[in-house]
């Protein structure tokens, strides 16, 4: 499996992630972030070209896959704002408490091993004020669509880096203490199965957004 995982998975991932739709949504969600910011599960660097210089002091860059932070290398080189590229789990991220005012996640949650796990560390290490923006896929609103997504993600998962087709993002923000702002869900034309879309912004739930 190191041949799939190290080289064709990679491969994948970037192609799938340049499409036109998942670019779009890149581009309405990251120039939002702001100050000190940790995108969580950069991959390979897809987000990089989309921060804005005069709204973003730095970005930390995390990803546990080696082959796709080589793949971030280039572009975090040419991005217009200074980026940090690091090596590590969402479950466990190396920060102190409150350390980022902006935390980006675009098609990230799907393949985390402990979501709510995450989701806490995340809430640990955003200040107060801070928000969390987010383009992820997960589990379809249509029953009928939602069941397929179920009965193939135990298949699905094996071949795609662990990633799930049935997870409900609002449903696990909402669990892990956030309070979502402009939430959409809605289906990808030509990709039901696989690309049913939660997008918006969330900041801890009880405490203000901070823009």
């Amino acid at each position: 499996m190191s041949l799939w995982s190290d080289r064709v998975l990679p491969f994948l991932i970037e192609k799938a992630g340049r499409s036109h739709a998942i670019l779009e949504a890149r581009q309405r969600w990251v120039p939002r972030a702001h100050g000190a910011v940790l995108e969580v599960g950069v991959g390979s660097g897809l987000n990089l070209a989309f921060y804005d210089p005069t709204r973003v002091t730095h970005v930390v860059a995390l990803d546990p896959s080696a082959p796709l932070l080589a793949r971030a290398a280039p572009r975090a080189a040419d991005a217009h704002v200074a980026v940090e590229l690091v090596r590590g789990d969402a479950e466990a991220l190396p920060y102190a408490d409150a350390s980022f005012d902006s935390i980006v996640m675009t098609y990230t949650l799907c393949s985390i091993d402990d979501p709510l796990r995450a989701l806490a560390e995340i809430r640990r290490v955003l200040r107060p004020n801070g928000e969390l923006f987010f383009v992820e896929h997960g589990i379809s609103h249509v029953e009928r669509t939602g069941r397929w997504q179920r009965r193939l993600t135990p298949y699905w998962k094996r071949i795609a880096g662990g990633c799930h087709l049935d997870r409900d993002t609002g449903a696990l923000l909402a669990q892990a203490g956030f309070t979502t702002d402009d939430l959409t869900a809605a289906p990808v034309e030509g990709a039901r199965l696989l690309s049913f879309t939660y997008q918006g912004s969330a900041h801890v739930a009880g405490k203000t957004g901070a823009r």
